[in-house]
């Protein structure tokens, strides 16, 4: 059957709440009765009515969403762009700045560490894209105390061993990379790049490492596995779903796809407050207040909770046993933050467990992933009598990693893994694809300098009595200062008048 191929002129008939179409990628979609369910509200979608609205969906969608989520009988049919009226863009002036600053960019040549990535993308990606993956919780004291705290751990080095040749290759739930590390998940990646999560899978198969795919991404799922090279090997970060049946059909087609081990998040029965993309967020669109009084989702919240009205906060231990059931992918805990819980998820037959704290974005002043892991080894061993690196348990751990040395600091505590993000994010937001290539250069480049320095052949040789961690407990002690993340770090701003900060805005312009 063909189609309907619509004009502009009849598409933009249908601009109010009673009938409102919108046009994304050609296609004509009837959203009326779908205003009242959208997680961003239905504002935004009505600013739209019967225009395009492509440019405002693709940053923040994977392609299939409207197809998902709209029955086939309001998916209308086509549209002859030719007559359909362009949507205004205006270019701000702020965002001319900006684009000024993107010309400026160093080559990447000049790019000498992770934390590079974070200056340079601070400085060029939009406001919201940049509240968004910076955001944390409350007063940021855990995204911060994630970074702190492995400058609590010291090296014991080794000496007169032979380095001539050192190896930092291991194997992850039994697939090889090429590091100790992952690209852990990290959610709505067009914010800072049109390609998304794409830069991340592209770059993972050339260095050989593992890509944990978000359930949140802004590219779909196939688009993703599509993007994989033959023989690539991913993961899956499961949000779960208060309907379980759209759960289960998610992990069963992963599994046939090819993902290798499932990552389940349970640190996010509700989203916490992250505070720089609630007030950008504000700053950004006015509330409309007979709008609010028919929204499902404040979206004085900010992105971050528009996007995940859908997490089941039911989510319990007892459900383990039905995960088991719908698919033979290794199972993983992704955001357990104490021994107890590891020790069940032992108990409980599991592959292993992440300690994380969601990257400071959950409950703020909850601990560091590498704390938690210095007692989860320790528990385990007391209670179980299991020793770490374990193939049979794995501990991964993630949250403020910007060194390698982070990265041999968690192994040799007894991580099999480390998951990066952030650092990621900043790299493609800034430099694409390449950004990634040379942020996993550079970890390449420091593995091979410390393992050599810490007199560790292989990985299998990063032990724990080449680290101190006896201070690793004390939250209140002096420590080096690391100049290059807090100089990076961007404090919360508090609420300002408003012609305070407009003159404030006017002159960042002069």
């Amino acid at each position: 059957m063909t189609s309907k191929v619509y004009t502009g002129e009849e598409v933009a008939q249908h601009n109010t709440r009673d009938s409102c179409w919108i046009i994304v990628h050609g296609k004509v979609y009837d959203v009326t009765e779908f205003l009242p369910d959208h997680p961003g509200g239905a504002k935004i979608i009505l600013k739209y009515a019967g225009k395009d609205a492509t440019a405002e969906y693709d940053p923040i969608h994977p392609p299939d969403a409207i197809t998902k989520n709209l029955p086939p009988e309001k998916q209308l049919g086509s549209v002859d762009l030719s007559t359909v009226e362009k949507v205004e863009i205006v270019v701000r002036e702020e965002d001319k700045i900006r684009q000024e600053r993107f010309a400026q960019r160093p080559s990447l040549s000049e790019i000498l560490s992770l934390h590079d990535f974070e200056a340079i993308a601070r400085q060029v990606m939009n406001e919201k894209g940049w509240a968004y993956y910076s955001s944390a919780a409350d007063d940021e004291i855990t995204i911060r105390e994630n970074h702190a705290a492995y400058h609590r751990i010291w090296f014991r080095p080794r000496i007169l061993r032979n380095v001539t040749h050192v190896d930092w290759s291991t194997k992850i739930l039994g697939i090889p990379s090429s590091m100790p590390i992952y690209i852990t998940a990290t959610a709505l990646g067009k914010l800072g790049h049109p390609d998304g999560e794409l830069n991340l899978t592209r770059a993972a198969a050339k260095y050989g490492v593992i890509q944990m795919i978000p359930t949140l991404a802004s590219c779909s799922f196939d688009e993703i596995l599509d993007a994989a090279t033959p023989g690539q090997s991913q993961f899956l970060q499961l949000y779960v779903n208060k309907d379980r049946d759209i759960t289960r059909k998610f992990v069963q087609h992963a599994e046939r796809r090819g993902i290798k081990g499932l990552f389940i998040t349970v640190d996010a029965p509700q989203l916490g407050r992250r505070e720089k993309d609630m007030r950008q967020k504000f700053d950004a669109e006015e509330p409309d207040e007979m709008e609010r009084n028919s929204e499902k989702v404040d979206r004085s919240q900010g992105a971050a909770r528009a996007i995940s009205s859908f997490i089941d906060p039911g989510l319990c231990w007892e459900d383990i046993p039905w995960f088991k059931k719908i698919t033979k992918m290794p199972l993983i805990l992704k955001g357990v933050q104490c021994w107890e819980d590891a020790l069940r998820a032992y108990d409980e037959g599991l592959a292993g467990v992440v300690l994380s704290n969601h990257g400071g974005r959950q409950l703020d002043f909850a601990r560091s992933g590498v704390e938690v892991l210095v007692e989860v080894v320790d528990k385990l061993k007391e209670k179980r009598g299991l020793a770490f690196p374990n193939d049979k348990f794995q501990l991964f751990v993630d949250g403020g990693v910007r060194r390698a040395t982070d990265v041999i600091k968690a192994v040799a505590l007894g991580a099999t893994a480390v998951g990066i993000g952030r650092p990621f994010l900043y790299a493609f937001s800034s430099y694409g694809q390449e950004g990634v290539e040379k942020g996993l250069q550079i970890l390449h480049d420091e593995f091979e300098m410390n393992m050599r320095l810490l007199g560790a052949p292989t990985m299998k040789d990063v032990v724990r009595d080449m680290v101190d961690a006896s201070s690793v407990h004390q939250h209140i002690v002096a420590v080096p200062d690391d100049r290059l993340f807090h100089q990076n770090y961007e404090g919360i701003a508090g609420a300002q008048l408003k012609e305070l900060k407009a003159a404030k805005e006017s002159k960042a312009r002069m």
